[in-house]
């Protein structure tokens, strides 16, 4: 009996350690295959040691990942290497290394990474997130089709100037008590690029549509969380698991919810032969290319396209005007300044259009200054190398995820008077003209740079010198401005109340 009991124990042990040296071997075979699939060819631009299968992910500071690759570079030079999960990323600092990549080699940098993120989000559909010959008849058609509905035109300028009405007396209707003006000045934005996509403008009452506004800023917040890092490296597993990467998606899907109801409208009293708007557009579109499905013109291309251009379309530049109500307040001499060229040139008894810019150049530099400062957008939105390339002496191969760093651009003390420092000083030479430095990309540059820049630069003028020629922006009796902000797909202030005063 004794025996017995002592020849089980020794089976036991022996068995522990048998599986034990499998699940050894089997990690050890996991890890070595994991570093023969992500050895660095030579030449490769160096960076900090990955982790297995995590990569870098870790290396990040979560909250402010922009000014920390910014840093990185002092370590490791202006051209550096990550693993994001399982991408290859190579992150690009300054304005010339920038340049060089996206414009002087811009063939080669317009691809776009995919992962499962993006994958389960917009199915590397639309605009934005799409490659080779399905982007270019996407882009094609979205830019032809904008400017059709007046994007780059003259004609615009009165659409936008109509929604500052609306957006002016609901305002007026606060009577000076401070307020949260982010969804205010959303809803506002967002109107310009609904009534060419959609074909009308939503009322700042309108629940549903407040409510799509909230899903869309917060799933934008969500994309810079390490979540969505984890998720795009482990899919599989983070299927299993809560967390805010499912927050992402549940906001996306009810945003594309809310874009098929508006497609459907459409679809229910659509006429080929009249246009109303984008969406008409698009569903022509459909039937001209039904044979070229290459292209990617059908439904469910459509749902992701408009999802491009309302996010593009509403977020960036209401971001930027939200930091430009920050910068005014925390600066009220600087304010005071736009104030009086604005009363100078324009005056009281009309309101400013896009044919006063010349002659308002301080204002011009303010805006354009809270655009840099802003830095909305401030690691531009990734790009992929279409082919083996050299990049500052390093080798780039194929396929290798590139973050083009424009915090380091429009931080870039090479090229900047005041980097660091809120100064209009930055855009005006010594006879106190307007000029634009050559580092000022906040939109990116090549031919992945942002579709809708002429149409946020005219909405940011209008918007803004309609506002401050109406009232005056301070913070709450009792409260100080804060430059603190919130890391995401894009880069915005922390919640604040504004108090509009009446001039």
């Amino acid at each position: 009996m004794v025996l017995n009991n002592v020849l089980l124990s020794f089976a036991s042990v022996l068995w522990t350690d048998t599986v034990s040296l499998i699940l050894l071997l089997v990690v050890l075979c996991l890890l070595i295959l994991n570093k023969l699939r992500n050895r660095n060819p030579r030449n490769y631009p160096p960076g900090p040691t990955p982790l297995p299968f995590v990569g870098n992910i870790f290396n990040l500071d979560a909250k402010q990942p922009h000014i920390h690759l910014a840093k990185m570079s002092d370590h490791y030079g202006n051209i550096y290497s990550l693993r994001l999960g399982s991408l290859n990323t190579v992150v690009v600092n300054t304005y010339n290394m920038v340049k060089e990549a996206l414009v002087d080699q811009a063939n080669i940098f317009t691809g776009r990474p995919t992962n499962d993120v993006l994958k389960r989000i917009i199915k590397c559909q639309g605009v934005t997130f799409n490659n080779g010959y399905s982007w270019k008849q996407q882009r094609r058609f979205a830019l032809s089709t904008l400017k059709y509905f007046g994007v780059g035109k003259r004609s615009l300028e009165s659409s936008i100037m109509e929604e500052y009405k609306f957006l002016h007396q609901a305002i007026m209707d606060t009577n000076g008590v401070p307020i949260d003006a982010h969804f205010l000045i959303n809803n506002a934005v967002s109107n310009i690029i609904c009534s060419m996509v959609f074909g009308r403008r939503f009322e700042y009452t309108d629940q549903r549509f407040l409510n799509m506004l909230s899903l869309m800023s917060k799933a934008l917040k969500l994309q810079g969380s390490v979540w969505i890092q984890l998720y795009a490296a482990f899919p599989r597993v983070m299927d299993l698991l809560p967390g805010p990467h499912k927050d992402l998606f549940s906001c996306f899907q009810q945003v594309c919810a809310f874009i098929k109801e508006e497609v459907d409208k459409h679809c229910a009293d659509w006429d080929p032969s009249s246009p109303r708007d984008f969406i008409d557009c698009y569903l022509t579109e459909i039937q001209k290319r039904k044979d070229d499905l290459e292209a990617g013109f059908h439904e469910e291309g459509l749902h992701y396209a408009l999802l491009d251009l309302f996010v593009a379309g509403t977020e960036t530049t209401s971001t930027t005007l939200l930091w430009g109500f920050v910068y005014m307040m925390k600066y009220p001499e600087i304010q005071e300044k736009v104030q009086a060229e604005i009363d100078n040139v324009v005056g009281r008894s009309r309101r400013p259009n896009v044919d006063d810019r010349p002659s308002m150049p301080y204002t011009d530099a303010v805006i354009h200054e809270v655009q840099r400062m802003g830095n909305v957008v401030p690691l531009s939105v990734p790009r992929m190398t279409n082919e083996d390339t050299i990049l500052g002496g390093y080798f780039i191969p194929k396929g290798t995820q590139i973050i083009p760093n424009l915090t380091s651009v429009l931080f870039d003390e090479t090229k900047w008077k005041s980097p660091h420092s809120f100064d209009p000083e930055n855009f005006l030479n010594t006879q106190r003209e307007f000029e634009k430095p050559e580092a000022f990309i906040p939109f990116s540059a090549g031919k992945r740079s942002c579709p809708g820049e002429s149409l946020a630069h005219m909405e940011l003028f209008l918007f803004f010198t309609s506002l401050l020629q109406s009232f005056s922006l301070s913070p709450p009796v009792g409260t100080q401005t804060s430059l603190d902000f919130k890391f995401g797909m894009t880069l915005s202030p922390k919640p604040f109340r504004t108090s509009f005063t009446p001039r």
